[in-house]
C-alpha cells in the first residue's frame, strides 16, 4: 500500500519593514511626512508591487484608495468598516493565514513599525540624511539587524538620502508573530 505524497506547507513568509525615516530616525510629524522625495516613492512603488501590504490607521487614512496591484491590509482593533479595497487585521498572523506563501510589506506608521518589527526579516530603509524634528520614530533597529547593502548619495532638491537594506543578525532572532 503506497501512501500519499505529503503536500509541502508553503514556505514561512519574508517580512520586509519598508520606511524613509531621518537622521533621528523619524518617519513623520505631526502632520504627516516632512519631506518630499519623488525618487523614494517611485523606489517604494517598485518594490512593493505585486506584493502584500500591511499598513496601520493613520497609513490607512492617508491613502484616497489602495495601492493598486497589491492586497492591502489595515493593522487595526478598530470595529468600524474599512474602505473598499482595505482589509482589517489584528496582527500578521491574520495576514499570513489569509495570504499563505505571501511575502509581506510592513509600510507604516510608526506604532506598526514598532508592533512588527520583532517579527521583521529585513528592513528597506530610505536613510534621509537631515533632521526634520520629527515626532513619530521607526523603532531602533541597529542592534537586531546588519546592513547589507547601501546606494551611494542621491539628492532631491536639497534632501540627501541613500537606500539602505539590512537584514536580521543572527544574534537578533525574531520573535514570534
Amino acid at each position: 500500500m503506497t501512501s500519499e505524497p505529503s503536500i509541502p506547507s508553503p514556505a514561512p513568509p519574508v517580512i520586509r519593514l519598508i520606511a524613509a525615516i531621518d537622521e533621528r530616525r523619524g518617519v513623520a510629524t505631526d502632520d504627516g511626512i516632512p519631506w518630499h522625495l519623488p525618487e523614494d516613492a517611485a523606489y517604494f512603488r517598485r518594490q512593493t508591487a505585486g506584493g502584500v501590504v500591511v499598513m496601520g490607521s493613520a497609513t490607512y487614512r492617508e491613502f484616497a484608495e489602495p495601492l493598486h496591484d497589491r492586497d492591502n491590509f489595515v493593522m487595526t482593533r478598530d470595529q468600524h468598516p474599512l474602505r473598499s479595497g482595505f482589509r482589517p487585521i489584528t496582527t500578521l498572523v491574520d495576514v499570513i493565514r489569509s495570504s499563505p506563501g505571501e511575502d509581506l510589506w510592513v509600510i507604516g506608521g510608526a506604532v506598526v513599525f514598532d508592533r512588527t518589527i520583532g517579527q521583521a526579516d529585513e528592513l528597506f530603509l530610505t536613510q534621509v540624511l537631515a533632521d526634520f524634528a520629527c515626532t513619530k520614530f521607526f523603532p531602533e533597529y541597529r542592534d537586531r539587524f546588519s546592513r547589507f547593502d547601501a546606494s551611494p548619495d542621491h539628492e532631491d532638491g536639497r534632501v540627501a538620502f541613500r537606500f539602505e537594506r539590512w537584514r536580521r543578525s543572527a544574534g537578533g532572532a525574531s520573535v514570534g508573530a
